[in-house]
């Protein structure tokens, strides 16, 4: 069964999803949070941008998971996959340091009708449950 994600981006880097010239959206973290290991190919993504809407979904076609990242770690990664992520310099200096994280795969990408959510916390990805989802998912 697929999980559902909301993914809070910055306006470029959803811009750039939308034009499909962003595939893969990558998370790095200094810290091991749970919510983000549970990333899997077919879940849902609502993606939406900073201080603004939910404006599209995306299905995760793939996922690489990371652990035991280092700063020569993360370059290779900046190496392989910046042509796919779209990262800018600023993003790259701020994930020198991080240790965890994913690359996920983005396919069916698709622009939607804007819906503004409540959410006033800080978290840049959230695992969508029955409690928490923002009214995004549906009950079948």
């Amino acid at each position: 069964m697929a999980n559902y994600h909301l993914a809070i981006l910055k306006k470029p880097y959803l811009d750039a999803i939308l034009e499909g010239r962003k595939t893969v959206e990558s998370r790095f973290m200094r810290t091991r949070r749970v919510g983000l290991s549970q990333v899997s190919a077919g879940d849902k993504l609502f993606l939406k941008v900073s201080s603004g809407p939910v404006c599209a979904t995306a299905t995760v076609r793939a996922v690489k998971k990371f652990a035991n990242l280092t700063p020569e770690k993360m370059a290779l990664v900046k190496r392989q996959y910046n042509h796919l992520i779209c990262g800018d310099e600023e993003y790259w200096r701020s994930k020198a340091e991080c240790r965890f994280g994913f690359l996920a795969w983005l396919g069916d990408v698709r622009a939607m009708e804007p819906v503004r959510i409540s959410k006033r916390d800080w978290r840049g990805w959230v695992v969508l449950t029955e409690k928490e989802n923002f009214g995004l998912v549906r009950s079948s």
